[in-house]
């Protein structure tokens, strides 16, 4: 890999950072692979102070972008990205270390900086009965600034929305390196905008004419599911209707492709006072869709599955969830783990494991749907109820697990996101499954598994595979291709939550036509002229690159 950074322009660098610059071998490493199948090592790693350090940066790379063409920025929180949407070659600025104050809470809204991790926010919202409902399962471990960058959802999806839904304003660090407010405009605040004379004035005049000379042929390429992380939002941006023009709908998602995020204003909902779960226990994948379509009229807040390579993982390592589970005792650990050791050693494992999980202030409520549900579901498969004490303290964690079980156990296979993420609408299944698996059965070498948002049609298929062997890398390429051209048979998306990065860019061509695709080169030309930000992910992707770069450490 060519240096891009000379050790004249790192002691450059270093004068217009207030932060840590830093070259040490042990972080590059650290900052070279996140939770995607990739491993890319960058040439400085910038931990910034401040908004005022971002802004420096960002001034510095276009200082000397022309001299040194490959000069580029990626934000990165906690590195848990599953697209490699946070892996560079050049400059990594990683905001956990000093981005991570205490968030301010102030009515039914909370400010946040991307390096908090979402444990820590959420503690603070439970403070005042609130919560920031869009949280992924790798709640965590995560940090906010790849929760709202990603656009991710997780298991309350199904009722509350993602990412995009709460986000009130936001802070930003634009290409000329300056920091800005975005937010929802009425069309007089539109209006004022677009007749500023300055670096944002052109900046919305051209994005607003874009939207709006293709007003409706955007708003036809809105993927026709539930919930999307592919490509640039541009159909959410401009309701004429309501006469609102919301740059937060674009930059949301955007994996920091068009600027860099500071901070967030993020809207919260209360909590609510009960939940019970049902369990549901399936033989096989062949009633799924109709216990969906059963489930879903009764409003679930959650719908989440997993399959049995995950619990029978949970069953053989009971033993790691005792550190969550209060009294954190080895014995009371067993003892929530008696169902399922007893399905294990009677041979009656269930191929999938369904929770649906509803939530109100009303406890007969919530009761009189889980015994609807109960009553239809128990002729056909097993079901029992589990208590909000014990779902939370068990199911929950089992679910939430799911994908860390898979690289943390496995020690001879890479638990391998690269078809982890995609969305159909929940009504093709009886087709689609049998398809997709027939693709997956062609590749014996390769055993995949299954967990994630069923309600919403939203599937984490994690492919378990030897990244050691270079022939298996020949076959992430064109297992891609195949499952993707499946799911646009079913107008579904390449990602529901965990969004493009390295992974799925090269395949958006599937998803969305020529037309959009330039719309999309355009909205980048628009905010980041000069190339800046996040290189090849979005647009312009470089699937040679990327899939030279597969991992083969775990």
């Amino acid at each position: 890999m060519t240096k891009i950074m000379n050790n004249n322009l790192l002691d450059q660098l270093k004068k217009f950072i207030k932060g840590d610059v830093v070259t040490d071998e042990e972080i590059i490493h650290k900052h070279s692979m996140d939770k995607s199948i990739f491993a890319v090592k960058p040439q400085v790693v910038v931990f910034p102070k401040d908004d005022e350090d971002v802004q420096n940066l960002v001034a510095f790379v276009n200082l000397h972008k022309k001299a040194h063409p490959d000069l580029s920025i990626t934000a990165r929180a906690a590195g848990t990205d599953m697209s490699g949407g946070d892996l560079n070659t050049s400059i990594i600025v990683s905001f956990t270390k000093y981005f991570n104050h205490t968030p301010k809470i102030h009515g039914q809204s909370a400010t946040v900086q991307p390096g908090v991790y979402y444990r820590d926010f959420e503690k603070e919202t439970l403070k005042h009965d609130l919560l920031y409902p869009a949280y992924p399962s790798s709640r965590e471990i995560c940090a906010m600034g790849g929760v709202i960058n990603n656009n991710a959802g997780g298991e309350k999806s199904l009722e509350y929305g993602k990412a995009e839904d709460y986000v009130e304003s936001m802070q930003i660090i634009l290409a000329d390196g300056k920091e800005y407010t975005i937010k929802p405009l009425n069309d007089i605040e539109l209006n004022k905008k677009l007749k500023q004379q300055d670096f944002e004035g052109k900046l919305y005049r051209k994005i607003f004419t874009l939207i709006d000379t293709h007003y409706d042929l955007i708003k036809q390429a809105k993927p026709d599911v539930s919930k999307n992380s592919a490509g640039y939002y541009l159909w959410n941006v401009y309701d004429k209707e309501k006469k609102i023009f919301d740059l937060t709908k674009l930059f949301v998602g955007a994996q920091g492709t068009l600027g860099i995020m500071t901070s967030a204003n993020l809207r919260l909902v209360p909590t609510r006072k009960y939940a019970e779960m049902l369990i549901i226990y399936a033989k096989d994948y062949s009633h799924l869709a109709d216990m969906v379509n059963v489930i879903l009229p009764l409003k679930p807040e959650s719908l989440e599955a997993y399959d049995n390579i995950t619990l029978e993982l949970a069953i053989k390592y009971f033993a790691s969830f005792t550190p969550k589970l209060p009294p954190h005792s080895l014995l009371h650990t067993a003892m929530l783990f008696l169902p399922e050791f007893w399905m294990k050693l009677t041979g009656t494992l269930p191929k999938l494991t369904i929770q649906a999980e509803f939530t109100g202030d009303s406890r007969t409520e919530i009761e009189k749907k889980i015994a609807r549900l109960k009553e239809f579901l128990e002729p056909n498969v097993k079901v029992k109820i589990a208590s909000r004490k014990k779902a939370e303290r068990l199911y929950w964690l089992i679910r939430r697990d799911s994908f860390g079980l898979l690289s943390s156990k496995i020690k001879d296979m890479y638990a391998s996101p690269f078809i982890d993420d995609f969305v159909i609408k929940p009504e093709y299944l009886p087709e689609f499954l049998p398809k997709f698996k027939a693709i997956m059965d062609k590749y014996p070498t390769i055993k995949e598994t299954f967990a994630g948002h069923i309600g919403n049609g939203n599937f984490h298929v994690i492919p378990l595979v030897d990244l050691r062997n270079p022939k298996e890398h020949h076959l992430i390429s064109q297992i891609c291709d195949e499952v993707f051209d499946l799911v646009m048979q079913y107008n579904g998306s390449t990602s529901g939550e965990h969004n493009d990065g390295w992974v799925r860019t090269p395949y958006l061509s599937k998803q969305f036509d020529k037309k959009i695709l330039t719309l999309f080169a355009e909205t980048k030309r628009i905010f980041d002229p000069n190339g800046i930000f996040n290189p090849h992910k979005k647009t312009d992707p470089d699937k040679a690159f990327a899939m030279g770069h597969i991992r083969n450490e775990w």
